[in-house]
């Protein structure tokens, strides 16, 4: 589709490649590489690929690349999307004149990027006030936020560590982020954490992140107190509104639940399934009357 000769194809392919950026597998990723060669597709494919998490892999794997010009514009991608993943890709390329500036400057940047988040959980971790923590939690994951998607492998690792605290500080980050890799680590962290606190941070994050993967886990939180609110608010948002359809009688229970946020998520998820429902008839006599 990238290559139709109808202009709006081939933009309207582009955009939806966007869109689904955060979903796409890295065999994706790959083929659309195959277009870098393709003089006409370099600036859509090179801006595509940008915001692509899975690019990363086939990425780096192009710097070894025969054609100098294929290894460059390799390089630039990951130089911007700055994802630790790529360091020993960088490493290698070091011996390549053709990469070596770019090589330079993008593990310089890494090494920032990683020394910043480092000393944020230090600073974090160091609060012995239980009254100040809160505060300095928020600020941190304010800081770490505007970093954005170049930290999202270095905040999972951290969704491991001793520290309560800085385990909530991860999660609630990576939500802000949205980035798709942090959805099953999350779901580790809800499912299993010793701690309530990461345990609502997580849930809020995987509901920002609306990813279909933790509906069971969601149900299966709904009767826990500290967390019934946050279960049926992240439901709500799941993008894929068909894998709620199994669990509409309880929706249509909790749609009478006496805590009105519930009431209400659930009332929203019910009109959901009703829209796609009609919309699903439509789309049948629709295809009933050109046949």
């Amino acid at each position: 589709v990238l290559k139709d000769e109808d202009e709006q194809v081939r933009q309207a392919a582009v955009d939806a490649l966007e869109h689904m950026a955060g979903i796409l597998d890295e065999a994706t990723a790959a083929a659309l590489l195959e277009h870098l060669r393709d003089d006409t597709l370099q600036e859509k494919v090179t801006a595509l690929l940008g915001v692509i998490p899975t690019s990363i892999g086939p990425l780096s794997e192009r710097l070894q690349d025969p054609d100098p010009a294929i290894r460059l514009r390799a390089a630039e991608i990951l130089a911007h999307l700055l994802d630790p993943r790529s360091a020993n890709a960088f490493v290698d390329a070091m011996s390549d004149p053709d990469l070596r500036d770019v090589a330079t400057d993008t593990l310089r940047k890494l090494g920032a990027i990683r020394d910043r988040v480092d000393q944020t959980m230090d600073d974090l971790r160091a609060v012995d006030e239980s009254e100040l923590k809160e505060g300095v939690r928020q600020e941190a994951v304010i800081q770490l936020h505007r970093i954005g998607r170049p930290i999202v492998e270095i905040l999972i690792e951290y969704l491991e560590d001793d520290d309560w605290i800085v385990r909530e500080a991860a999660a609630d980050t990576l939500g802000k982020i949205g980035d798709i890799r942090a959805v099953e680590p999350l779901m580790v962290r809800l499912r299993s954490d010793s701690d309530t606190g990461v345990k609502e941070h997580a849930l809020k994050s995987l509901g920002l992140i609306g990813d279909p993967r933790p509906v069971e886990l969601f149900i299966e939180a709904i009767p826990i107190r500290p967390l019934r609110i946050l279960a049926v608010e992240a439901l709500e948002k799941v993008k894929e509104v068909e894998v709620l359809r199994p669990h509409m009688e309880l929706f249509a229970r909790l749609k009478t639940d006496r805590d009105g946020l519930i009431s209400y998520n659930s009332g929203v998820i019910l009109d959901k399934l009703e829209a796609a429902t009609a919309q699903m008839s439509m789309d049948e006599e629709a295809w009933a009357e050109k046949e």
